[in-house]
């Protein structure tokens, strides 16, 4: 865990660091190793709500030494903003940490699903929620903690679960990758980046971090080619990768079908074309598209669902969208086409 450089908390605000993941991934063990760090020591009390209990534990030695006071919540319904209100002024801690229960619908810690607007807030790092929590507390930062032995069985029987614990997610952390074979890891970070679009992904095994820039490529295409053409089924793994690695495709020119999304006000010269991903579930659909540059005159006549084929050089710019600096593509042509029934899929 770490402190932001571009979130200022209010002097009435308590930063929140969210910790998930299903019982047995290691959330415990990260916490207490994090905990022990010198840049994440503090003078106040730290109050760490538990919402299920593993095998690892918090000693008591380890509680004070920290100044942290453990709370286990071990309903749902607990977690409400009179019971933690509570807690607060019981406490007076100077920040939460909160073990979270990955059975727990953490959708149910907002008021409604993510919204746009709250997602553009997460990529500031200034978001301020609105939350089931008292309007003190301010989610400062969200880690996921997945166990790599197990991943394939919960992505394939929890997988809306694992979409909420990735989806505003600062940090995903997959530990336990031993004798995981390299293609696997790479279609792991692949399904995470789909869900976690703003999570950086650190891979672990006994020995520590994987070098991931070691892993095998898998593109469907020749990235050493200076013109790609990027075919339907492809869409999803040039869209993470270029997320991923943007530097690899500054300067070159990609022609792919997208659907048109114009936003509210947005610039004459700006439009984003995309396409609809299924990330966990069929209730958890995303525009997947980065923000084109192009002549006015020539974007124009393209409206908000039209599917068009174009070609488009990559560029890198600092843009609100993506917090910071992202791929940014400069339009050269442009034609109506067909739509693309199928969504993608990772």
């Amino acid at each position: 865990m770490a402190t932001s450089d571009n979130y200022e908390l209010r002097d009435d605000q308590l930063p929140v660091f969210l910790i998930n993941g299903f019982l047995e991934a290691g959330k415990t063990d990260f916490i207490k190793f994090t905990m022990a760090q010198e840049y994440f020591q503090a003078e106040g009390t730290t109050l760490l709500l538990l919402c299920e209990e593993g095998e690892s534990e918090y000693d008591d030695a380890t509680l004070e030494k920290y100044n942290t006071v453990k709370v286990l919540i071990e309903k749902e319904t607990d977690f409400n903003k009179e019971y933690l209100q509570s807690l607060q002024d019981k406490y007076n801690p100077e920040r939460i940490i909160i073990e979270w229960n990955g059975m727990w619908n953490q959708d149910d810690l907002f008021n409604g699903p993510m919204s746009e607007k709250v997602l553009a807030e997460q990529q500031n790092r200034a978001a301020e929620y609105e939350l089931s929590m008292p309007e003190s507390w301010a989610v400062y930062q969200i880690i996921t903690i997945i166990n790599g032995s197990t991943f394939d069985l919960y992505l394939n029987n929890m997988k809306s679960f694992i979409g909420q614990m990735l989806r505003s997610a600062e940090l995903a952390i997959v530990n336990r990758c031993d004798n995981i074979p390299n293609e696997k890891l790479v279609d792991y970070r692949r399904k995470i980046k789909a869900m976690g679009q703003n999570a950086m992904i650190v891979l672990e095994d006994k020995d520590g971090e994987i070098p991931q820039d070691m892993l095998p490529e898998d593109l469907p295409y020749d990235i050493n080619q200076q013109s790609i053409n990027i075919k339907p089924e492809d869409y999803g793994t040039w869209f993470v990768d270029c997320m991923d690695n943007p530097e690899r495709y500054i300067g070159k020119d990609l022609t792919f079908t997208a659907m048109v999304l114009k936003r509210k006000n947005m610039p004459a010269n700006e439009f984003i074309p995309g396409r609809m991903a299924m990330t966990c579930c069929a209730q958890d659909m995303t525009f997947l598209g980065y923000v084109t540059k192009g002549e006015p005159a020539v974007i124009a006549p393209y409206n908000t669902r039209d599917w068009v084929k174009l070609t488009a050089t990559v560029g890198m710019e600092v843009r609100d969208e993506y917090g910071g600096e992202g791929p940014v593509l400069s339009l050269k042509n442009i034609a109506r086409t067909g739509a693309i029934e199928e969504t993608v899929t990772f």
